[in-house]
């Protein structure tokens, strides 16, 4: 730790127990936004008796944890807001809970709900003015600074980043010290088909557009693809690894944004130690809480504002499911609805909705209905273009016969023929 922590005396992990009466909700940030050791003697005070009816409400936890799979029956409970690797199987035992709702009203959604609500956060030590850094993980976290008490785990290894995310340690009801690490999450290397999307997309944005991408191969292909472009902003709810090459490159300067001209800005990061290295005391880069940043109204004041995420299904209306596979509970809504509203009213904004044209079992990802239970993420009178290897099919302001045949027209050519058969039995052509 640097010389500014020992001037004012941290706290032990445990020492959160004592902020924690019977029904508090304790929010904790997403993916590396966790306190490892807070969490660790949280549980410790659940499996003693020592707390009862305390709920987590927290997105895409990365540490499975015996209280996720319901060890402790309703002393501590899960509540989450979008499902991760880790939580998905525990969400389908039933032994958490999952809160449908756009991460842009996550915030919102949490404080209307919350009882005494203590916020437990990872962040950057404090510096020599005394202020930490919420790092990697703004999200709905930050908004809750001034509104909340907070008990922060600082580590060295939590980047010191900028914007709307920080607190003095007198805003603190403690804190403690951790020697752990970042979780790592290497890029997916894109595969030809998810070049020849990226090609696809990329050729479609415009110099001096404002960009928002996710994390994956496709994402990680069109931000390859843009290397030729130029005054490109960063307008994301991700910040990943493609963005860091970007800038490094001078793709990425911002200086056509209206807003937060020439700053990159996301509200949280996921990637390598090289994105985390980056990120740290880097003043071109600034993380502001979800609620602004994926607010489609705030969005929509970009012009030529770019959005791209990837979906599971697409339906002859256009009805885009990224949240279910044939029913049954993947992920959940995410940013990608907020995104895909604010650049619809974005003076010369464009929303494209990414995926494969068949499944890994050659199954058509192009369908005439979404399969019982799916969840519809982005709908129809929302949708823009829907891209696969196969090109791209405009949609919006198209009627559902032109939707169909567009839609059938980038499907794999060995479901052509069936998809236009039931489009023609369901009456669409």
């Amino acid at each position: 730790m640097n010389s500014a922590t020992n001037a004012i005396a941290p706290n032990l992990p445990d020492d959160v127990v004592d902020l924690i009466g019977d029904g508090t909700d304790v929010i904790v940030p997403l993916a590396n936004g966790e306190p490892i050791l807070v969490l660790d003697a949280i549980e410790r005070a659940a499996a003693d008796g020592r707390i009862d009816d305390v709920r987590i409400p927290q997105m895409h936890a990365l540490h499975d944890r015996p209280y996720l799979a319901g060890a402790y029956d309703d002393r501590l409970r899960h509540v989450s807001y979008f499902l991760s690797g880790v939580t998905r199987p525990h969400f389908s035992n039933g032994t958490l809970d999952l809160v449908p709702a756009h991460f842009s009203e996550v915030y919102a959604l949490m404080a209307g709900r919350a009882n005494d609500p203590l916020v437990v956060a990872a962040a950057s030590p404090p510096d020599q003015h005394g202020f930490c850094s919420l790092g990697v993980s703004a999200d709905y976290v930050a908004s809750f600074i001034g509104r909340a008490r907070f008990f922060l785990e600082v580590t060295d290894a939590m980047p010191r980043t900028f914007g709307r995310n920080q607190l003095h340690v007198s805003q603190l009801e403690g804190w403690c010290e951790s020697d752990r690490g970042l979780v790592e999450v290497a890029p997916k290397q894109p595969s030809a088909i998810d070049c020849t999307i990226g090609d696809l997309v990329a050729e479609r944005i415009p110099n001096g557009a404002t960009i928002q991408t996710g994390i994956g191969a496709i994402p990680n292909a069109i931000m390859a693809s843009l290397a030729d472009h130029r005054d490109l902003g960063i307008h994301t709810e991700l910040i990943s690894d493609g963005v860091v090459d970007l800038m490094s490159a001078g793709v990425v300067n911002g200086v056509r944004k209206r807003l937060n001209r020439t700053k990159a800005v996301g509200t949280f990061a996921l990637g390598t130690q090289r994105l985390y290295d980056f990120l740290d005391e880097n003043t071109a880069v600034e993380l502001h809480a979800v609620r602004y940043v994926n607010d489609p109204r705030i969005i929509s004041g970009e012009p030529n504002f770019v959005s791209i995420n990837a979906t599971l299904s697409v339906d002859f209306l256009g009805q885009c499911a990224s949240e279910t596979i044939g029913g049954e509970y993947y992920s959940s809504s995410g940013g990608q609805n907020d995104f895909a509203r604010g650049a619809m009213y974005s003076v010369g904004g464009q929303g494209f909705v990414v995926l494969h044209s068949t499944t890994s079992a050659g199954e058509s990802r192009i369908v005439p209905t979404l399969a019982p239970g799916d969840a519809v993420t982005t709908p129809k009178n929302t949708v823009d273009k829907i891209v696969t290897e196969f090109g791209v099919a405009e949609l919006r302001g198209r009627s559902i016969r032109e939707r169909t045949h567009a839609l059938i027209a980038i499907a794999h050519p060995d479901h052509r023929e069936s998809l236009l058969a039931e489009a023609s039995a369901m009456g669409y052509v």
